[in-house]
């Protein structure tokens, strides 16, 4: 299986749609319909892009603030020095000028579900028949006492790749060997569940290699985690005695930090660290929980056969943003859900019967740069709920050789350029 839905996937998918007709009601009026996408990472893009391979009719517009996206995934390997950041970024020229899709560069602000309008934060709206929002995640500033947009120039999160992650690679570059890294993982759901324990992996390796007198602590809100067994396997074999896991039954949950001193607090003890990594808990972006779309969980309930809101009717939420489970939030998922939206909203829209979709996932995560482990499932929709398919979810066998770990590495580097491919490209 490919580690993403092909394009070819997504015409068998999308086959059973009959895209060669003509669209209802506004084709007539030799109107094209108006898609609206906010969002350009992983979910937006790819919707936008596979919006106009469907039907090239559509008028596509994708709404996002900056010129340029930097990748999550692989923002852990450019963090400890193994590729620079600019090879995580990517621009919107392809999607403009090879598929005709106006690009806003703006913040999405206000919508208006009604009159089926959204607003800019320059003042400009948008009209749109169809509105897709895959604005990601944001930070929780009210979780942890203290810890706030100010407190993250100290205590950075790096959870959205950029600014965030030169500044925690700075502090890791400027530490003394002997320094004492700590990392937080929040609780349940936030953006790439595999993450931080990825990223305790990389600075381990890190600093095996250029500190070895170094520690790293990680405090971690829950008692299990994704690929729990492999990662703890991993570090007793690579790391041992450098990387310490602390569960949140054994007082891991981060409950207070302060910048001033420098300190971290659990429900049962405090650290002094030298780099302290906050990685906060998180909800959906502003603009997807407007006008109640959140339905007041935080995160967007939606019809898994469409990803159309559970609350508002046209609008389609994606990717982290959306309730989707057992699907994790993840590029991979946020790539896969855009495409069977795209086909989607082009079968709503012309009045017709959607396909039954089929919906995939694999996460992989690095332990060392020639250490790979991964999990992957995939699902279906019954009644409008996504479930696994049954067999078909798995991850790394826990006791495969190191020549496994080492090709898994590189099945993960190759993974990162199809999907970046396929998405930006």
């Amino acid at each position: 299986m490919p580690p993403y839905l092909t394009r070819r996937q997504f015409f068998s998918l999308a086959a059973s749609l009959p895209f060669a007709r003509p669209l209802t009601g506004r084709a007539r009026a030799n109107t094209p319909a108006r898609v609206v996408v906010v969002g350009g990472g992983f979910g937006g893009a790819t919707c936008a892009k596979y919006l106009r391979l469907a039907d090239p009719s559509l008028k596509v517009t994708l709404v996002t603030p900056q010129p340029q996206f930097i990748t999550c995934p692989f923002s852990n390997a450019a963090l400890v020095g193994l590729r620079p950041l600019t090879s995580l970024t990517y621009t919107y020229q392809r999607l403009r000028e090879g598929y005709g899709i106006q690009i806003v560069q703006a913040q999405a602000d206000r919508l208006d579900p009604t009159a089926q309008r959204l607003t800019l934060s320059d003042g400009h709206t948008l009209a749109y028949d169809k509105l897709v929002l895959s604005p990601g995640v944001e930070l929780r500033w009210d979780a942890i006492a203290g810890y706030d947009a100010e407190a993250s120039a100290v205590f950075p999160h790096a959870w959205q790749a950029g600014t965030q992650t030169r500044r925690l690679r700075r502090q890791l570059d400027a530490m003394q060997d002997g320094g004492l890294v700590v990392i937080s993982a929040p609780e349940t759901p936030y953006r790439c569940p595999p993450g931080p324990y990825e990223r305790a992996s990389l600075i381990a390796h890190y600093l095996k290699t250029h500190k070895p007198k170094s520690k790293v602590l990680l405090l971690d809100a829950k008692d299990s985690f994704t690929k729990d067994k492999l990662f703890l396997a991993a570090w007793e074999r690579r790391y041992p005695g450098l990387l310490e896991w602390v569960s949140g039954a054994q007082g891991g949950r981060v409950t207070q930090v302060d910048t001033r001193t420098g300190l971290v607090r659990t429900e049962f003890d405090e650290y002094k660290p030298t780099v302290a990594n906050i990685i906060a808990p998180q909800r959906a972006a502003a603009i997807a929980r407007a006008d109640g779309l959140d339905a007041g969980t935080g995160w967007c309930p939606v019809y898994g056969g469409t990803f159309e809101s559970r609350v508002h009717p046209n609008i389609h939420i994606i990717g982290d943003a959306a309730i989707a489970s057992p699907m994790p939030k993840s590029a991979f998922s946020a790539n896969t859900q855009a495409k069977v939206c795209a086909a989607a909203i082009v079968a709503l829209l012309r009045g017709e019967p959607v396909a039954r979709p089929a919906l995939m996932n694999t996460c992989y995560s690095l332990v060392a740069p020639d250490y790979g482990i991964s999990v992957s499932a995939v699902y279906t929709v019954e009644n409008d709920t996504i479930q696994v398919v049954p067999g078909s979810s798995g991850t790394s066998p826990l006791d495969a050789p190191e020549t496994t770990r080492s090709l898994e590495a590189s099945y993960a580097r190759s993974w990162y350029d199809n999907i970046t491919a396929d998405t930006f490209g």
